[in-house]
């Protein structure tokens, strides 16, 4: 059974830490609590779900399980630099950077191709804002791309969330542009990957992606030449109702 890296339970708490990880584990192959979780998830959606939280005021378009992921990366992996796809309200960054701001140190760089008035006004006078920098664009334009890695420049701890588009097409270039900056033993967690398994008559109207073109089929796609990374079931297996099924990219190599 390979021991989940998010778990840093002090060893004194090994019998603790043990029993999560045999629970975890079980979870894996609990294929009735699997499919009663993708069922509700399904539901979760159609019933705009995730659009009921906030984090510190800010609006946040997540499941709140994988906000709790998102923590738990954080303060395992204490990145200098989180680079953020897809701003909207600004709830994800903030996350990001009021955990940065628990740690001490590091930056996030939420990247949009909009970033409406109102949203950057807010975002910019939060509290938390002297530890966020906004940059309006695409993020697979190159200019854009530039930046980001000129931000990431010596930095020693990256982690990247990708959260914009989900066409295969541009996550796929998403994954090529950033994916090499996270550092070894972070991750690189792309969201919506869940897309590929909704239900065969589930419709995604005024949407690009679909079944076959969507974040799940890039990350299998972007895998198949980057054995530096793998997925890291033990963070989807614990969640269970996730938004990013196949998508916690773990650097290994």
């Amino acid at each position: 059974m390979t021991k989940p890296y998010l778990d840093t339970t002090p060893s004194a708490h090994a019998d603790y830490r043990q029993e999560k990880q045999q629970r975890i584990a079980g979870f894996a192959d609990d294929a009735e609590f699997r499919a009663l979780s993708e069922r509700w998830r399904a539901m979760a959606l159609e019933r705009k779900y995730m659009n009921n939280f906030s984090w510190l005021g800010r609006p946040m378009i997540q499941l709140p399980m994988d906000a709790m992921a998102m923590q738990e990366i954080i303060w395992a992996v204490k990145p200098d630099l989180i680079v953020e796809t897809g701003v909207a309200h600004g709830g994800s960054v903030v996350l990001s950077a009021s955990m940065l701001q628990l740690l001490g140190h590091g930056e996030v760089l939420g990247v949009d191709i909009e970033i409406r008035p109102h949203n950057r006004q807010a975002i910019e006078s939060h509290p938390m804002a002297h530890r966020i920098r906004l940059v309006e664009g695409s993020s697979t334009a190159p200019e854009v791309v530039a930046q980001v890695r000129a931000a990431a420049a010596g930095k020693q701890r990256v982690l990247v969330f990708l959260d914009s588009n989900h066409t295969h097409e541009h996550v796929l270039a998403e994954l090529n542009a950033y994916a090499d900056l996270v550092s070894v033993g972070s991750y690189c967690v792309v969201f919506d990957t869940f897309v590929e398994d909704m239900p065969d008559d589930y419709v995604w109207t005024e949407r690009p992606w679909g079944k076959g073109n969507n974040p799940k089929t890039a990350v299998w796609e972007y895998l198949r030449s980057h054995p530096e990374f793998q997925i890291d079931k033990s963070v989807e297996d614990k969640l269970l109702v996730t938004s990013a099924p196949d998508g916690f990219l773990r650097r290994v190599a």
